[in-house]
């Protein structure tokens, strides 16, 4: 029996799913919360509870914590043990590490030509200022952050437009500051199980929020983008090697612009918005993988 980890928020619908199809598979569950990890160079053992974590077959990371920070990172790091126990982790530790951090996902994805927001990163208040005043209206994004949470929205012609700056670099010394895109009133998830493109949902939003996001009041329903977004959403995600992974696109007046590729993806769009069931598909593409690679 294969004895494969979950590694994710216990009691959340995605995790449980998760665990739920790694259970139907192999007949063994464990749900695992990175808090409770305990790692121990003497032993080289990742203990939570009885369990070694270097002494299973696999890890899937549906969500390596509930808030990003650089401490997520340090989740991560650990992982990495596991992988040198010979633990096969889905998606690499690597992998992940390069996409939590905003900013390194950022430069990844332009230094491969994959059209973005324009986008400025600065320490400098003054610099941010010039930011704002050339975009007109600019959201300034936490590096580490989901569901736009931390995220703000500075116009230049706002009283006190420098103040709002001082403001969010309190919290954020790098500054990552992007001109604030008119969507189309949606934004699309398309989704990739190893390379592999399984579809797209789209994030309509149903308020006047500036963003598009579930945790803002949208929803999801089925989109099909022209293969040109297809394409361009395949060049994205294949610069990161994920196993799992959704890649967050809008489609604007001047062609599709990529913001991110996901470190984990989601589950709840693809079943909502096309009804695919992520989580079984996940589970089969990982069994696969164990059996073929011994």
């Amino acid at each position: 029996m294969l004895k494969i980890g979950v590694i994710g928020i216990p009691g959340k619908w995605s995790t449980e799913t998760l665990a739920d199809a790694v259970e139907r598979q192999t007949g063994f569950r464990l749900v695992i919360d990175m808090a409770d990890v305990s790692l121990d160079l003497v032993n080289n053992s990742l203990r939570v509870g009885d369990n070694n974590l270097c002494e299973l077959d696999a890890l899937i990371v549906k969500k390596i914590s509930a808030v990003y920070s650089p401490s997520t990172l340090d989740r991560l790091e650990l992982l990495r043990i596991a992988e040198g126990a010979g633990v096969r982790v889905f998606s690499p530790a690597e992998s992940m590490l390069r996409l939590i951090d905003r900013l390194s996902c950022t430069v990844t994805l332009r230094n491969a030509g994959i059209p973005m927001p324009d986008t400025r990163v600065t320490e400098d208040i003054d610099a941010a200022a010039d930011a704002v005043r050339q975009f007109g209206s600019a959201v300034f994004k936490p590096l580490y952050s989901t569901k736009a949470r931390g995220m703000t929205i500075i116009d230049s012609n706002q009283a006190g437009m420098e103040q709002a700056i001082r403001d969010f670099k309190a919290d954020n010394p790098m500054m990552y500051i992007q001109r604030k895109i008119e969507l189309p009133g949606r934004d699309l998830g398309m989704v990739f199980l190893a390379g592999r493109y399984l579809g797209s949902y789209a994030r309509v939003s149903q308020s006047d929020a500036w963003n598009t996001t579930i945790h803002s009041g949208g929803r999801y329903e089925a989109h099909t983008p022209d293969d040109s977004v297809i394409e361009l959403a395949h060049r994205a995600q294949e610069l990161f090697n994920m196993d799992f992974t959704t890649v967050d696109v809008a489609e604007t007046d001047n062609g599709p612009i990529v913001f991110e590729v996901s470190a984990f993806g989601g589950f709840q769009g693809a079943k909502d918005g096309i009804g695919i069931d992520a989580a079984a598909l996940y589970v089969e593409h990982v069994m696969q993988e164990l059996q073929q690679n011994g």
